[in-house]
């Protein structure tokens, strides 16, 4: 029995003390935090709060590095192919799970090659227009669509972006014919939403919240199941009539597929710690992003839950982005 025991002992110090050693060690130098957007669009916005608190937390300085393009398809292609030591991660929202079905060739698997690390938050998009345009309500945006098909143009970041999808579904849901005009990136297009040269943009709240408050554009609506406390006065597209609509894109980590169990427990623990920090809540609660802490698990079965649900939706629009 006692033999049994060392041998017991002996071969977990063999499996459990290089894990352990790892866990203990990690990190021991910077951390970079891709980002799949440009500067300024919620990701960033949530990548740039959270990284002072992760590197106090960690002990290691947070790099944040912006690699844009193709929906967010190259940086996760990047994150794929990066080591899997926990020192390159991501910060993405629920367009990871859009693009496993909007791209026929992608170079990595999503649910296979993509590791969920933890839950931040979501937030409702805004349904916002130029000023010039006439409709002050969703009702009035919803009539014009109606007697006017196919003249108002509305503005995303590109086929399949997390701007594009929720008004195919609007449409799809009301029978109402607006134009989608692709830009490449969500800036560009509020730019042209700002200056009239379209009509209407879904947006993040935390990307759109300070031009509706400088009165640069117009909020009609948001997205999600209830009202935001951002934006307490403006109702929902579904109180104003668009029964059952709701649309609350989450943002969150990832790591590569393959880093190390202790790793990820580390990272998921840190980010956690982040966003308890009362102020950092505050922060983006005031810009429409509810943070919420779920389990590793509970964002890995999210994840694979989002990515089969909105594939459905984008085989049945016959929506496709050319590879």
């Amino acid at each position: 029995m006692w033999h049994s025991a060392m041998r017991a002992l002996a071969l977990c110090a063999f499996v459990c003390g290089p894990a352990t050693a790892l866990a203990q060690t990690y990190p021991s130098k910077p951390i970079t935090v891709v980002v799949p957007f440009a500067t300024g669009g919620t990701a960033d916005i949530v990548a740039r709060a959270l990284g002072q608190n992760l590197a106090k937390e960690l002990g290691q300085p947070i790099i944040v590095d912006n690699k844009g393009g193709a929906g967010g398809t190259i940086a996760t292609a990047l994150l794929a192919r990066a080591p899997a030591d926990g020192y390159t991660i991501m910060v993405h929202h629920m367009g990871i799970a859009f693009n496993a079905s909007l791209y026929d060739r992608l170079p990595y698997d999503t649910l296979r090659d993509i590791a969920p690390v933890a839950y931040v938050g979501a937030t409702p998009n805004v349904l916002v227009v130029t000023n010039t345009f006439s409709a002050k309500t969703i009702e009035e945006f919803l009539a014009e669509a109606r007697a006017k098909p196919g003249t108002i143009n509305y503005g995303s970041g590109g086929i399949g972006s997390a701007g594009h999808l929720p008004f195919e579904l609007l449409q799809s849901m009301t029978g109402i014919k607006l134009v989608h005009v692709p830009y490449k990136g969500s800036g560009p297009a509020l730019t042209d939403l700002m200056s009239g040269q379209i009509q209407a943009m879904l947006l993040t709240a935390p990307a759109v919240m300070p031009h509706v408050s400088s009165n640069r554009v117009r909020a009609l609506a948001t997205s999600g199941a209830r009202r935001t406390p951002a934006l307490p006065n403006l109702p929902t597209l579904d109180e104003a009539g668009v029964k059952g609509f709701e649309y609350s894109p989450w943002y969150g980590a990832f790591a590569p597929a393959g880093v190390p169990a202790p790793v990820l427990a580390r990272l998921h623990s840190a980010f956690n710690t982040a966003i308890a920090d009362p102020d950092i809540r505050q922060k983006l609660a005031q810009q429409g992003l509810e943070v919420q802490e779920l389990t590793r698990q509970q964002f890995v079965e999210l994840v694979q839950a989002d990515t089969a649900k909105w594939g459905r939706l984008i085989k049945a629009l016959g929506i496709r982005v050319a590879d």
